[in-house]
């Protein structure tokens, strides 16, 4: 199958890059450079996945995402230089799939991209893994609680599949980006914690009190579900 990439993104060495990367995956790109561009593009051409930055002149891409909610769940992975919190809340609000924070690794890009392409269009084995109440199918990327789906990103999705496969090992920060995201990973490792506390909100009872992922302090953190 030929996926039809489009990304968005107005600094043309950063566009040139992530192209010639996907190429190579033998992936189909379209560029646009401005948000009005894209969404023009978006009109009048089908797509498997949307690479947004969020800072482009015009409209940003949180204007621009909000424009293709309206009209398509294809899925998009945010691209931006703003690292706060807020801004990255903002995004899964809205309804982005992923966030990568610039300067990133395009050989992680790509990884990122073929998680959630597998999740959406490919035929493979689903495989669940439950601990007590939850379920996390390996195949769709779903997560059920007390039988109901709960919506969670490829990032997060990766991340609590290793703490399950991992159920009762105390795994530090840098073992967490490792067996999750491997070693081409160029995030902060401060940024586990925020996908935790997300992952938290979604999978514990008492956030405050979380029986699944507990805090092992001045060592890392332990999938505590038995």
């Amino acid at each position: 199958m030929n996926f039809n990439i489009l990304i968005v993104e107005d600094q043309k060495e950063i566009s040139s890059i992530v192209v010639k990367y996907l190429i190579k995956e033998s992936y189909n790109t379209f560029v646009a450079e401005n948000g009005f561009e894209a969404l023009e593009l978006f009109s009048r051409q089908s797509f498997h996945l949307v690479l947004l930055d969020v800072m482009m002149p015009g409209i940003d891409g949180f204007e621009v995402l909000k424009e293709i909610r309206n009209i398509s769940e294809v899925p998009v992975i945010m691209l931006t230089a703003r690292e706060a919190e807020t801004d990255r809340i903002k995004g899964f609000d809205f309804g982005a799939d992923d966030y990568v924070v610039k300067p990133f690794s395009p050989r992680e890009l790509v990884r990122r991209i073929k998680v959630v392409f597998r999740r959406l269009y490919n035929e493979t084995d689903e495989i669940v893994l439950q601990v007590e109440n939850l379920k996390l199918y390996t195949k769709s990327m779903k997560l059920q609680k007390d039988g109901e789906y709960i919506n969670i990103t490829s990032t997060e999705f990766q991340l609590l599949h290793t703490f399950i496969k991992n159920k009762g090992l105390v795994l530090s920060r840098e073992q967490l980006i490792e067996k999750s995201f491997g070693y081409d990973y160029d995030g902060f490792d401060r940024n586990i914690d925020t996908y935790i506390k997300r992952l938290r909100q979604k999978i514990e009872d008492n956030p405050k009190k979380p029986k699944y992922l507990v805090t092992k302090y001045g060592v890392g953190y332990i999938f505590g579900g038995m």
